[in-house]
């Protein structure tokens, strides 16, 4: 269900390690009247529809619960893996037959998608607008058309951003350990990231502190709500330079291990020490577990905030393509405001670890008290809702930013292999930027890796 931009490189998430007993709870949305159960003995016409989704979205009981209260609907779920179905979904829409009357959408994809809103039911007029004021502000920005005239995704879930640090390895630096210690001597800033990172490699004798700077690029630009387009659509990278300079300066200090997330080397560096922190999304978390507890040394691993606003890397969207019958968006609908309820949703985070796109439902003290023992119990739901609640809105959803992102990050690896000379390396990447600009294409790509986005 989480989803993060990834290039080739993906690799099977471990679901979180964590079993929450979940209580429901009575936030805007409910268990809505109009998606009540057809009064025994009436006749019935089955409406059949589909929903297509990738790994465990945490939906088989649920659907088994609404089918049986609306036997007047039968939802065939349909499971794919991340990219190949994402690439089906759009043949599709090009053919103009085939596609499942609900199609879940990954952060990643969205603004492809979003920029052919005739291919989709506009939401809104369903009532979708109703969910505006429920939504984080910068979801629902994401779920919009190109354009901003229509709904074409309801957020399903967010996953947000964190800082994974081997506490055993800051304390044989003379670091901090506690996290909020760690948080405190970052300043809430990613200066103050670079000048801890400084701290640790000197003690350690030249370790390096972060696995690969090139992942600091997104999410500090995602703080800024910066774009790589303006409104106009006009490429316009200034607002990026900020970000970008943090990763240079991390590569030049040495901080940086140049290490693939989710390579054979990182899943070595994990337990070996070649390196400290790693930037973790809650389905990367699940991954780090899997892979150390499968290991015979047992570091220390730890979670603290990441320095900034937030930050998120990964989420889904629930669309209704424009194929569908009447019928068929209707109960799809009727479905989709029933699993979108505060009730629903907390089974879901029960299934799967993940947040809702809905952030009153973060007040239930099942999602405060999500702590994941593995992690010295860190209080992981308190820390991800913080960090998915302070993001503000992209300036700009164009469809290009995640190419031109993906183009970025590859000049900074070059500048971590020494291909490219980091006082030539800002002028290099906006050369690439122009170039991915003026192939005017608007298939997704990768901004950051990941495994396969799966809970």
């Amino acid at each position: 269900m989480h989803t993060l931009r990834a290039r080739s490189r993906r690799a099977t998430v471990l679901g979180v390690a964590s079993v929450l007993s979940l209580s429901a709870c009575g936030l805007l949305g409910g268990n809505d009247a109009s998606a009540s159960p057809v009064a025994s003995g009436a006749p019935q016409i089955q409406t059949q529809i589909s929903m297509a989704v990738w790994g465990g979205f945490g939906l088989d009981d649920l659907i088994t619960e609404y089918e049986t209260d609306h036997p007047d609907v039968a939802i065939k779920l349909i499971k794919g893996d991340y990219n190949p179905l994402h690439d089906s979904l759009q043949r599709e829409l090009v053919s103009g037959t085939g596609a499942p009357t609900i199609a879940a959408i990954g952060e990643d994809y969205i603004a492809q998608f979003a920029a052919q809103p005739d291919q989709f039911v506009n939401l809104s007029t369903l009532g979708a607008d109703d969910y505006k004021d429920v939504y984080l502000p910068w979801k629902w920005a994401e779920g919009k058309s190109a354009d901003g005239t229509s709904v074409i995704g309801m957020g399903a879930d967010v996953s947000g951003l964190a800082l994974c640090y081997r506490s055993d390895l800051f304390a044989a630096a003379g670091l901090p350990t506690d996290r909020l210690a760690v948080s405190a001597a970052m300043t809430d800033s990613w200066e103050g990231f670079l000048t801890l990172g400084a701290q640790y490699t000197k003690a350690s004798k030249g370790g390096a502190f972060i696995d690969d700077a090139t992942t600091l690029l997104a999410p500090i630009r995602d703080q800024t709500g910066a774009s790589y387009y303006d409104a106009s659509g006009a490429l316009s990278t200034a607002a990026d330079k900020p970000a970008f300079d943090v990763a240079t300066k991390a590569i030049d200090a040495g901080l940086s291990a140049g290490i693939t997330q989710f390579s054979d080397a990182w899943d070595k560096g994990l337990t070996d020490g070649s390196f400290a922190v790693t930037l973790c999304p809650v389905w990367s978390m699940g991954y780090i577990q899997g892979v150390v507890t499968g290991s015979n040394y047992q570091p220390k691993w730890d979670i603290a905030d990441i320095p900034g606003p937030g930050g998120s890397r990964g989420g889904s969207f629930y669309t209704i393509p424009a194929q569908a019958t009447p019928a068929q968006r209707d109960a799809a609908w009727q479905f989709l405001r029933w699993l979108l309820a505060p009730a629903q949703q907390l089974k879901v985070f029960r299934a799967t670890g993940s947040l809702p796109s809905q952030p009153a439902i973060y007040k239930d003290s099942s999602v405060t008290g999500y702590k994941i023992p593995f992690f010295n119990d860190a209080p992981v739901g308190k820390i991800l809702a913080k960090a998915v609640e302070e993001l503000p809105v992209m300036a700009s959803q164009d469809p290009k930013n995640g190419k031109v992102e993906a183009a970025m990050e590859q000049v900074l690896a070059g500048v971590q292999t020494g291909d490219v000379k980091s006082a030539d390396a800002w002028k290099v990447a906006v050369e690439a930027a122009k170039v991915v600009d003026t192939a005017n294409t608007s298939a997704p790509a990768s901004a950051s890796p990941s495994p396969s986005p799966s809970p």
